[in-house]
C-alpha cells in the first residue's frame, strides 16, 4: 500500500491536478485514493502500508487515478465520500466538495463568540452535501438545525446523510432560495457557505471546479449577490445574541469596500484557508 501511495502521489505531481477539494497536496490525496480502494480507514495509518493489494485493488487505484488526472475530476466526486469537521459524507457533483474553515469554527462551538450552553436553533443557509449543518447538530446536542438549499439536488444529498448520520429527529431539511421559504424564527446560529465567486474569478478556475455546481460558486459581478441577500434577511432571523457566520473567502476585500460600517470580525483559523467573518446579531441589526 505504501509503494502504491508513493506512485499514485509521484503521478499527481507529474500530471500537475489542482488540490483543494479536501487536500492541498498530492501526498494526502494519493493516501486517501489508495485507502479509499484498499476499503481500510484512515485510522490504520501506516501500520498498513505494508500490505499487499490484490490484482482487483491495483485495478481500482489505476482507474480512479486515470479519472482523476484525465478528468481532472474531485477525487471526492470519483469516491463519493468526503470528511468534514470529523464526519463522513456521501458527495456528488450536484453538491460542493465540503472543505470550508467554518468547520474549525464548529468543533470549537463557535467559542468565544457565543455561549454553546444557550444554542437551541440554528440554520445553515445553502446546505449543499448538509456538512455545516450536519457538523453543527453533532456538536450542539440539544439544537435544532434548519438546512436550506435552493437547489434539489443538493437537498437530496443532504437528506441522504441526514439519514447516513441518523440526525433526521433534529435536521429539518427545507427547499429555499436564502430565506425564502424559512417560517418565522429566532435563531441562534446562522452559518452560511454561500456561493462568492465573483465573475473574472469564475472564468480563471482550474478544471477541477468546473465539476462544481456552478450554482453554487458564481455570485454576480463581485461575488456578493448571496451574501447581499443574506444581510437582508438576517437581522429578522436571528436572536438577539445571536451570531451570523459567513465564508467569503477570496472575496473578503470585496465584501469589505462594500460595507465598510459593519465590525466584521475575522476568526485565525489554525488549520489553514481564511475568509470567515463572524457578525453579532446586535451589530447586523444596526446598519
Amino acid at each position: 500500500m505504501g509503494a502504491a501511495i508513493e506512485r499514485c502521489a509521484r503521478a499527481l505531481v507529474h500530471a500537475r491536478v489542482h488540490f483543494g477539494h479536501g487536500t492541498d497536496n498530492a501526498r494526502d490525496e494519493a493516501a486517501e485514493l489508495v485507502f479509499y480502494a484498499a476499503r481500510l480507514p484512515h485510522a490504520k495509518g501506516s501500520a498498513v502500508y505494508g500490505k499487499i493489494l490484490t490484482p482487483r485493488r491495483r485495478a481500482l487505484i489505476d482507474a480512479l487515478l486515470e479519472k482523476r488526472i484525465k478528468q481532472r475530476t474531485p477525487l471526492a466526486y470519483l469516491t463519493h465520500r468526503a470528511f468534514f469537521a470529523g464526519l463522513e459524507l456521501y458527495v456528488d457533483e450536484r453538491v460542493l466538495v465540503p472543505r470550508s474553515p467554518i468547520a474549525e469554527l464548529i468543533a470549537a462551538r463557535f467559542a468565544p463568540w457565543i455561549a454553546s450552553r444557550g444554542v437551541r436553533r440554528i440554520l445553515d443557509v445553502g446546505a449543499g452535501s448538509g456538512a455545516i449543518a450536519l457538523a453543527c447538530a453533532r456538536v450542539f446536542p440539544r439544537a435544532r438545525v434548519d438546512a436550506v438549499d435552493i437547489s434539489p439536488g443538493a437537498l437530496a444529498v443532504t437528506r441522504r446523510n441526514v439519514r447516513r448520520l441518523k440526525l433526521g429527529n433534529r435536521v429539518k431539511v427545507l427547499r429555499s432560495n436564502h430565506f425564502a421559504a424559512v417560517p418565522p424564527c429566532r435563531y441562534h446560529i446562522i452559518v452560511s457557505n454561500p456561493p462568492y465567486v465573483g465573475r473574472s474569478e469564475m472564468r480563471g478556475l482550474p478544471r477541477e471546479y468546473r465539476h462544481e455546481p456552478r450554482i453554487a460558486l458564481a455570485a454576480g459581478n463581485d461575488g456578493l449577490d448571496s451574501v447581499r441577500a443574506i444581510f437582508a434577511a438576517a437581522p429578522r432571523y436571528l436572536a438577539d445574541d445571536g451570531l451570523l457566520v459567513v465564508e467569503v473567502g477570496n472575496t473578503e476585500r470585496a465584501l469589505m469596500r462594500a460595507f465598510p460600517k459593519l465590525p466584521f470580525i475575522w476568526p485565525q483559523i489554525a488549520m489553514g484557508g481564511g475568509g470567515v467573518f463572524i457578525l453579532r446579531a446586535v451589530d447586523l441589526k444596526e446598519q
